[in-house]
């Protein structure tokens, strides 16, 4: 079952361009990891101060070897120090509504 994360950033106005270059890099090298279907960042419309992360893995596996990967790890050590507020996270599971 796929599992996908929704994870919600506001960097400090100074840090903005810091922040879009580091996560341009979780994305090119995230979306090369086998079991990511989607990764892809948002900026809210009318709201320069707030991004939003929507990823897609194959399965709680495919997470699991995200969060082990080096860049993911860096990433991990860089961000905290670039935002106003801690990162807000979700972890979701799909459900078939059609049903």
């Amino acid at each position: 079952m796929t599992v996908s994360v929704f994870a919600s950033f506001h960097p400090h106005a100074e840090s903005t361009e810091e922040f879009l270059e580091l996560m341009a890099g979780m994305v090119r090298d995230t979306r090369a990891e086998p079991g990511c279907l989607r990764y892809d960042l948002f900026a809210a419309a009318g709201d320069a101060s707030s991004y939003h992360l929507f990823e897609i893995y194959a399965d709680g596996d495919a997470l699991d070897a995200h969060r082990g990967t080096e860049h993911y790890q860096a990433y991990r050590a860089a961000v905290p120090g670039l935002l106003a507020e801690p990162i807000a996270v979700l972890v979701l599971e799909p459900i078939d509504a059609s049903s």
